[in-house]
């Protein structure tokens, strides 16, 4: 529903009426307003005039859980209420008041509305959050409270709740997908950040860099790049090795010693690069051509096999996530490992260096790019998975998510991990241990 909707919906001519005159539940309460960076104003300002005037505030969320992990506590708003009246609240909290911190917040609203007093019953903080539409704008702080009393030990405050409802998480989604004009905005859009931070935590994924005093939900995954070389198979770098004295054969046949190749990829981030910055190279199409099929010319279809777990890891991918090969090699070297290892069919297309303008993937240049043939615009929409720390940071650099396929180096055969990625797996065939929100689960 669009915001605008949620206006003719939810603030109607009488609630306006009852706030312009003041007669509006708690219209005169000194609440906490701040800028659009959650800091505080000096003053603050009335409720009345924070609903009308559209202002920032600070609001609590907090997410009850009684019984099991996955049953809560719902709370079903007055319909005296001056925002969403007789609406459902996954996440029972408040307005903060004026001086007032978000856990005396949280610890005044659960008591004075439901007799729930945190300090006899396990909580947290979890995170907060910057939530606006066109009625409210808040930044909210959500708590995660393990309520351990009695069902019967809570008593509404009836000019606030009008009841509670206990609800597995599955219970509210089915509500929610039913009727969804029936639930407050920002409780959905707090309790949809607290369903992303348990999955996070579940499948232990990699949060250094996340700022939880401005936590957000990310964009759903608009294509998947799969690197291939070493991340789609993996041969103990067999077929590396003979790419790389291939190309080492074909810098010594042209005036180069035997080791220069290595060294032009360490400065130029590839070979290629080098030879032409450096003049080895003229760089033109039939040479640049001529070059990388000499290079490549590795009998493939012999060096491996195909993958049956590979294939049926891969088909039983949801189809709607678009999947790209994304290779600093080059195309035709890439369609014959993927003949080989017989998922040729399974991607919409190769993204080879050709298609980077020769942009090596330690550059923005090639991740740009393969934006750019996958016709995503949001960077954290696309995911790399690589097994290269270098091509991870630079994915990391443009706002890509990454996963690093493997866990050893092929130069020193040290360890590696990265802190920019968000997972780290052993085999490309661990990734529904990862995501398994992007597999079918039949």
């Amino acid at each position: 529903m669009e915001s605008s909707e949620l206006v003719t919906c939810n603030t109607t001519d009488k609630l306006r009426e009852q706030l312009i005159e003041g007669k509006s539940l708690n219209a005169f309460e000194h609440i906490c307003t701040v800028n659009e960076n959650n800091v505080a104003t000096v003053k603050g300002d009335t409720r009345r005039n924070m609903r009308l005037n559209h202002l920032w505030h600070r609001a609590t969320f907090v997410i009850i859980i009684f019984g099991d992990d996955d049953h809560l506590l719902i709370q079903k708003r007055s319909n005296q209420k001056d925002y969403f009246p007789s609406s459902y609240d996954p996440t029972p909290g408040g307005v903060v008041e004026f001086g007032e911190s978000y856990k005396e917040n949280v610890k005044r609203e659960l008591l004075e509305e439901m007799n729930i007093n945190i300090e006899k019953n396990p909580h947290k903080r979890l995170f907060s959050f910057k939530y606006e539409n066109d009625i409210v704008r808040c930044w909210g702080d959500l708590w995660e409270v393990k309520y351990k009393g009695l069902l019967k030990d809570i008593r509404l405050q009836e000019s606030e709740v009008e009841e509670v409802l206990h609800l597995s998480i599955s219970a509210v989604k089915n509500m929610i997908l039913n009727n969804r004009d029936d639930w407050m905005p920002d409780g959905l859009y707090a309790l949809e950040l607290y369903l992303q931070y348990l999955h996070d935590i579940k499948f232990e994924r990699n949060l250094i860099g996340v700022d939880f005093d401005s936590y957000k939900l990310r964009p759903k995954i608009e294509a998947v790049f799969f690197d291939c070389d070493d991340c789609l198979y993996f041969d103990n770098w067999n077929v590396a090795s003979q790419l790389t004295n291939k190309i080492d054969e074909w810098c010594m046949n042209h005036g180069l010693k035997s080791g220069e190749a290595y060294q032009l990829y360490k400065k130029y981030g590839t070979a290629l690069r080098g030879l032409i910055t450096e003049g080895y190279l003229p760089n033109c199409e039939q040479a640049i051509d001529k070059y990388l099929e000499e290079v490549h010319d590795i009998p493939i279809h012999s060096l491996m096999k195909q993958d049956v777990e590979l294939r049926s890891m891969l088909l039983n991918m949801n189809p709607s996530i678009p999947k790209y090969i994304f290779t600093a090699s080059v195309r035709h070297h890439a369609q014959r490992c993927l003949e080989a290892l017989g998922i040729q069919d399974l991607f919409i297309d190769i993204i080879d260096v050709k298609a980077c303008d020769l942009a090596t993937k330690h550059s923005k240049e090639a991740f740009l790019a393969a934006m750019k043939i996958g016709n995503v615009t949001n960077p954290q929409a696309c995911i790399l998975l690589d097994d290269s720390i270098s091509n991870i940071d630079a994915a990391h650099s443009v706002g890509w998510r990454s996963v690093l396929v493997g866990s050893i180096a092929r130069d020193c055969k040290s360890k590696i991990t990265s802190q920019f990625a968000e997972h780290q797996v052993e085999r490309i065939h661990d990734l529904p241990t990862v995501y398994p929100e992007w597999f079918n689960t039949d």
